[in-house]
């Protein structure tokens, strides 16, 4: 059994971020029946995306601006712990779905809304996507440039990984005092929260924050990434598997005021090396050392095989282990069905 077997959730969520946050919950063993649109979720048509964000879901269409639709939906919500949708402010309401109406049907009920900016608030009726909560949350350095395809969804990642979270103590308080919640979640307030607990930005100088942490290019174009910070062993380490030994001995203090010296050192030695050759001294010499990699590499990597990352998902227990690759539904396959049964 998994650790949030017969957890039932209701998922009226699309794209991203809603998404990963019932994928998450679903790992977990959670029944979660993900409510698609007439037509389906419209990021079906990125199979590569959707896959990895509905496994281990079942799938039924409604049409909530049909009668039918909502009364079905309703008869679902009476006996679901969870409730989790990711429509812009006021839209669930005026779909009949809305945290009020459900909650007096199901006081049990923890009723999750992700959206850009939260329920309320000056910006909480703006348009947006990921990189617009990521600038308004200071999250985007100054000289930022537009992202790439490619580029990691902060926002979306985070207020997702924090909704799994508010979700899973929501319900807690619920089954130990039969009273459910309704959680106000932004994305951006996410990020901004993160932002508020590190220091302000500084000028730009081209360094890291100390030396030896960063990013340093290899001969060969490539990048390896170094992580030391106050540790006098891992300082030493670093500059003799580099060959600049005669800084190894400059305590902590120092390095904080010869940061452009000695990272300039740190930085034309790895320069010196292919990007093989300077994580095979630095690993050797117990440096904190990683190659910068790409998605394809990462995927590759031995070590996230070995712990199924891809297949399993980010939590490890012992006891009550998370569920395994899962299948992914068609849309609409379960058409009629409502909750398992829980032993």
């Amino acid at each position: 059994m998994a650790p949030l077997d017969g957890l039932r959730v209701l998922d009226l969520t699309m794209w991203r971020p809603g998404p990963y946050a019932t994928q998450l919950l679903a790992q977990l063993g959670a029944d979660v029946i993900k409510v698609e649109p007439p037509g389906g979720e419209p990021m079906r048509m990125f199979r590569d995306h959707f896959d990895v964000l509905n496994r281990h879901k079942r799938s039924m269409v409604l049409d909530l601006k049909s009668a039918d639709g909502r009364a079905a939906l309703t008869r679902l919500a009476e006996d679901a712990e969870v409730f989790v949708e990711g429509f812009r402010p006021g839209v669930a309401e005026r779909l009949g779905a809305g945290h009020e109406t459900l909650r007096a049907l199901n006081p049990r009920l923890v009723y999750c809304s992700i959206s850009g900016y939260g329920a309320d608030g000056p910006l909480s009726d703006v348009p947006g996507h990921d990189v617009n909560y990521r600038a308004y949350a200071a999250a985007l350095p100054p000289d930022a440039v537009s992202p790439e395809a490619d580029e990691l969804p902060l926002a979306d990642m985070a207020a997702a990984t924090m909704a799994a979270f508010a979700i899973t103590a929501a319900c807690l308080k619920a089954r130990a005092t039969g009273v459910g919640d309704r959680i106000d979640l932004g994305m951006a307030d996410v990020l901004a929260h993160w932002v508020g607990t590190v220091p302000e930005a500084t000028a730009r100088s081209g360094a890291g924050p100390v030396p030896g942490y960063g990013v340093y290019p290899t001969k060969d174009g490539r990048k390896i990434t170094l992580g030391v910070v106050s540790e006098e062993k891992l300082w030493a380490a670093t500059c003799h598997a580099l060959g600049i030994g005669e800084h190894a001995a400059v305590p902590f203090a120092e390095r904080l005021g010869r940061i452009g010296e000695l990272d300039g050192a740190v930085t034309a030695a790895v320069a010196k090396l292919s990007q093989a050759e300077a994580i095979e001294r630095l690993s050797a010499a117990g440096a904190p050392v990683a190659p910068l990699l790409s998605h394809a590499e990462m995927l590759d990597l031995d070590h996230f095989r070995q712990r199924g990352i891809q297949d399993r998902g980010p939590v490890r227990t012992t006891v009550h282990p998370p569920l395994g690759e899962g299948a992914v539904a068609g849309l609409d396959e379960h058409r009629g069905q409502t909750w398992r049964l829980t032993q």
